[in-house]
């Protein structure tokens, strides 16, 4: 397996099952026709994609859809730009709650994020319409037959959105780039995916797990399409198409940088429950993105009582 994976499948060093479809967080989707007739081309830097979505608004466009409606969309965003301001160990510190939500590490991604939310012009919809805005509608937004904005962040899954709803071709008119280097930790990818776990030790399950974790099961998956694998004797042309091969390649080239998503790793009071912890947090703070102070405290005070603290 690459890299992190074999650390993410285990507990205190013992390994219990292996990652077997896993999901690039990582990415900003964006339309190509669209890019094409406004002379946009993917940034590399934050600084640039801001200055990108600037440019966008200022002819007309509007740069972003994001589903504010909800709230573990938001969590990816702050998720990539912690991860790449703080870097890997103090990602994991504040996963595991061993530094405050008040830290201020938590401050500069906040601050960080309010550069794009605090800009109405350049969410489709402006904030009251972002935050009414759920995941589907956000990718039809930029990949309809009239497309209303130019961007979306989201997973590699973002492609069976765009196949099953919209008349765009997946690596033609449904293009990605990396979510844009913040600062520190370049390449870095927050990930998602699901697990094998072996119940017992017998032999038989071991040998189901091995052959599991081998590049012949991942070959042969990733070869069906709409599938990602961290291991790394997998290249890009081992997937369907081509575009499906670079996503997978980011996961593995990332090695030590990727790391599992925040929220998801949180007690589900705290990271997963609707209208509550930090998926409501983090949608109060779009609707207002100058309460860097409040959100943190309010954060820190809902990690607490979730870890039993």
């Amino acid at each position: 397996m690459a890299g992190a994976w074999t650390d993410i499948g285990s507990v205190d060093g013992t390994p219990y099952g292996v990652y077997l479809k896993v999901a690039n967080k990582s990415l900003v989707w964006y339309n190509d026709p669209l890019f094409a007739e406004t002379g946009a081309a993917p940034p590399e830097t934050w600084e640039d994609f801001v200055e990108l979505s600037e440019n966008l608004s200022d002819v007309g466009v509007d740069p972003l859809s994001v589903a504010g409606a909800d709230g573990w969309v938001l969590t990816d965003w702050f998720e990539n730009v912690y991860l790449q301001t703080a870097g890997p160990q103090m990602y994991d510190q504040l996963a595991a709650h061993e530094i405050p939500w008040t830290d201020p590490s938590v401050e500069v991604a906040l601050e960080t994020l309010a550069e794009i939310w605090g800009q109405e012009r350049l969410l489709a919809g402006g904030t009251d319409g972002t935050l009414q805005t759920d995941f589907p509608t956000s990718v039809v937004t930029v990949f309809s037959d009239d497309p209303e904005a130019a961007m979306v962040v989201g997973a590699d899954f973002i492609g069976g959105v765009v196949a099953d709803s919209t008349n765009s071709a997946v690596g033609d008119d449904a293009r990605v780039f990396s979510f844009p280097y913040v600062a520190g930790e370049e390449g870095a990818v927050v990930v998602a995916g699901d697990a094998a776990v072996a119940m017992n030790d017998d032999e038989a399950t071991m040998e189901l797990l091995r052959f599991l974790a081998g590049p012949e099961a991942a070959g042969e998956w990733a070869a069906l399409g709409g599938f990602l694998s961290p291991n790394r004797h997998l290249t890009a042309d081992d997937y369907a198409d081509p575009l499906t091969g670079q996503v997978a390649e980011q996961i593995v080239t990332a090695g030590d940088s990727v790391r599992f998503d925040l929220s998801d790793l949180q007690p589900a009071a705290f990271g997963a429950t609707v209208g509550d912890g930090m998926w409501q947090t983090l949608q109060d703070f779009m609707a207002d993105p100058s309460d860097v102070e409040g959100t943190m405290e309010r954060l820190e005070s809902e990690a607490a009582q979730a870890h039993g603290e």
